[in-house]
């Protein structure tokens, strides 16, 4: 919890306008489509959530705690996402902005559960080759973020000044501010220390569908993802 707090004093800064409900990431949704990865807590378990939909079939899986199963069926009726894993788990719930909110089931034990989209699915896969269109992409601007930090979504936002291959700018949100340092922009890929008063944290990002998605290390101690949109 400690390390978890100094991420936020110095990661989030001291804005009241970045409330969550506005700076987290819009859900990818086409149609009936809920593609992304999800987190939240079911009593004391961690559960993630990966979703994908592919010719109008769902494909995924979910992972409760040390326990990970594979998505056998899923349907979409009346605005109810309905999803069966494996024999005995079965997850039913709603989309409610970026939160799928409903009930997990595991065997005969129900649970409320409320999962949040952390990094959508295409970001997840760390291995996307830059693309010559991400080479030329360029990131400078203001950028809402959401950053996971043990399963807990913390947003931000983003200052990038980019200057050829150099990218200063700092960081933003209610509980904090920092500064960009020792940041590079090169071949489509991001790099760059948030620096302030508990420490200093390196990030990383690559482009992917307009979106910049990677890294964090904060000290060696704490690592995660995140992902983030250009402000409108």
């Amino acid at each position: 919890m400690k390390l978890t707090t100094l991420l936020l004093t110095f990661l989030l800064a001291a804005t009241a306008a970045f409330a969550q409900a506005k700076t987290s990431p819009t859900l990818p949704v086409v149609g009936e489509k809920y593609d992304g990865t999800y987190e939240g807590m079911v009593k004391d378990q961690h559960v993630i959530l990966v979703l994908k939909t592919k010719g109008g079939n769902f494909e995924g899986s979910l992972k409760e705690g040390e326990k990970t199963y594979q998505l056998s069926e899923g349907t979409f009726t009346d605005g109810t996402l309905s999803l069966g894993f494996d024999k005995d788990v079965k997850l039913v719930g709603k989309l409610q902005g970026d939160k799928i909110v409903g009930d997990l089931t595991v065997g005969t034990e129900k649970s409320p559960v409320e999962l949040k989209t952390v990094v959508p699915a295409a970001a997840a896969t760390a291995a996307t080759p830059v693309t010559p269109a991400a080479s030329n992409f360029n990131p400078n601007g203001d950028w809402e973020a959401v950053a996971d930090a043990n399963g807990q979504p913390f947003p931000f936002l983003l200052t990038l000044k980019v200057d050829g291959e150099k990218v200063s700018g700092g960081s933003s949100s209610q509980l904090g501010e920092g500064t960009i340092k020792e940041g590079t922009w090169k071949d489509g890929k991001l790099t760059f220390q948030i620096e302030g008063t508990n420490g200093t944290i390196a990030m990383s990002a690559t482009v992917i569908d307009g979106k910049l998605a990677g890294e964090f290390d904060y000290a060696g101690q704490l690592q995660g993802k995140w992902v983030a949109v250009r402000k409108q």
